[in-house]
C-alpha cells in the first residue's frame, strides 16, 4: 500500500495499454488455448509487450492474467493450472518491471452470473477470486486490479477475496457502454459509492463502449459521487471497426494524448489504455503528461 501511495504523491501514474489485442496482432494467440498459456509456453512474447510499454513511458504494467480464474481457464481445459499460470504471469511482469515500475495483477470477470441469475454462489466466487489473487501476490505484484467488471455483486466478491486473502492494495474498474451504464445497469455514481465502500484503494472505469468522450463523463459522475476517491481511467482506443475482416480501433495516439489531459483535469490520478491501445498510444500520453 505504501509503495503505491508514495508513488502517487509524485504525480499522475501512467499505466500500460492493451495486452490481449497486442498479442492478437502478433499472431501468437493462434497457437495457444488462451492468452494466459503464453506465460508458460512463450514467455518471451509476453515480456516483449511489457518491455515495449515500459520503453514507451508506462510507470505501471498489468500482468497477462485477465482470464486467469479457474472458471475462465476451465473453458480452455486449463482449470487446474490457476496457480501456475498466474504465478508465471506475475513473475514475468516483475522481471521486466524491476523495482521502479509497478506491477498490478490483472483479474477479469468470471464470465458467469452469480446467483440468483446464475449458478455461482457469492462464496464460490470469493473462493475462485481468492485462488487467483493469492497466486498473483505470491508472484510479487504490487497491487491487484479487478477490471472490466459489469456486475456489482461480482466485483464486490472479488474485492472481498483480494482484501481477505492478500495484503495488496486493490484497484477496481468497471466497463460502461454508450449509455454510461454497465450491461447490468450500474451507473458510474453507484459504482463509485459501492467500490469505495468495498475497500478499493483506487476505482474507475476501463474498456467498454463509452468512447473517449464518454469516459470523461463517467469520471465526472464518479468524482461527483465520491470526491474523496482516487480515480483511474483506462479507455479503449476509441470504438472498434471491422475493416476487411479485422477489428481496427479508430483513436490515434494523438487522440489519447488529447483526452488524457482532460481525464487528469477531471481528477484522474491513474491513466492508461485498454483494448486497441499500443505502445505508441502510451508514448503519446506520456509526452502529453510531460513524462518524456
Amino acid at each position: 500500500m505504501e509503495k503505491l501511495r508514495s508513488r502517487l504523491e509524485r504525480g499522475i501514474m501512467l499505466f500500460d495499454g492493451a495486452m490481449g489485442t497486442m498479442l492478437e496482432a502478433s499472431g501468437v494467440l493462434a497457437d495457444v488455448a488462451c492468452p494466459e498459456e503464453l506465460n508458460i509456453v512463450a514467455p518471451e512474447k509476453v515480456k516483449a509487450v511489457h518491455a515495449a510499454y515500459i520503453e514507451a513511458g508506462a510507470e505501471a504494467i498489468l500482468t497477462n492474467t485477465f482470464g486467469g480464474s479457474r472458471v475462465k481457464l476451465a473453458k480452455s481445459g486449463l482449470g487446474g493450472r490457476v496457480r501456475e499460470l498466474n504465478l508465471a504471469g506475475a513473475k514475468l511482469a516483475r522481471e521486466v518491471a524491476g523495482e521502479e515500475v509497478l506491477v498490478a495483477g490483472s483479474m477479469g470477470p468470471l464470465g458467469e452470473f452469480l446467483a440468483p441469475l446464475g449458478n455461482l454462489s457469492r462464496q464460490e466466487a470469493i473462493e475462485i477470486f481468492a485462488e487467483q489473487a493469492q497466486a498473483l501476490a505470491e508472484g510479487g505484484v504490487d497491487a491487484i486490479i479487478v477490471e472490466t467488471m459489469y456486475d456489482l455483486d461480482e466485483i464486490e466478491a472479488a474485492a472481498h477475496a483480494v482484501r481477505e486473502s492478500t495484503d495488496r492494495p486493490l484497484i477496481c474498474t468497471m466497463a460502461f457502454d454508450a449509455n454510461l451504464h454497465t450491461i447490468m445497469g450500474v451507473t458510474p455514481s453507484k459504482a463509485a459509492l459501492r467500490l469505495a465502500d468495498a475497500g478499493a484503494f483506487a476505482l474507475g472505469a476501463n474498456c467498454g463502449g463509452c468512447g473517449l468522450e464518454g469516459m470523461a463523463e463517467i469520471l465526472r459522475q464518479m468524482r461527483e459521487a465520491r470526491p474523496d476517491a482516487i480515480f483511474i481511467v483506462k479507455p479503449n482506443a476509441g470504438s472498434p471497426q471491422v475493416v476487411e475482416g479485422r477489428v481496427v480501433y479508430e483513436a490515434t495516439p494523438q487522440d489519447l494524448a488529447e483526452y488524457v489531459k482532460r481525464y487528469v483535469d477531471w481528477g484522474a490520478k491513474m491513466v492508461g489504455g485498454c483494448c486497441g491501445t499500443t505502445p505508441a498510444h502510451i508514448q503519446a500520453m506520456a509526452e502529453a503528461l510531460g513524462k518524456r
